[in-house]
């Protein structure tokens, strides 16, 4: 699996809820109509008014290097650039392992993934 985690900052905060709101069908259109999408969402930070906080998960570097290929991520790019990110810091992470944060007892782990 392969995380996006990014944030994407803007001058004022109408001009991230302008993205936010432009954005919202495409996020969905990603959701629904590209194989190996598993999450795809850009959201208000509650924190920092003017930004954007982005999370994406993928199954596989292709679904992935397909979305960047896709109407979707054109639709994205566009809709984003229309309103105009100030600054942005992005990264991927190639994902070999995980699972649920919670224990079979609904406890936080103790051991994270030492007992694998």
């Amino acid at each position: 699996m392969i995380i996006i985690s990014a944030t994407l900052d803007f001058d004022s905060q109408d001009e991230r809820d302008k993205a936010v709101e432009l954005s919202a069908s495409i996020q969905l259109a990603t959701r629904v109509e590209e194989e190996g999408c598993a999450s795809y969402c850009f959201a208000p930070d509650p924190s920092v008014p003017n930004r954007i906080q982005v999370y994406e998960l993928w199954e596989t570097e292709e679904s992935l290097v397909s979305h960047f290929k896709h109407q979707n991520y054109a639709n994205m790019v566009e809709a984003l650039n229309s309103v105009g990110i100030r600054e942005t810091e992005n990264q991927m992470y190639l994902i070999d392992k995980h699972k649920p944060v919670y224990d079979e007892d609904g406890n936080a782990r103790e051991v994270l993934f030492a007992d694998d």
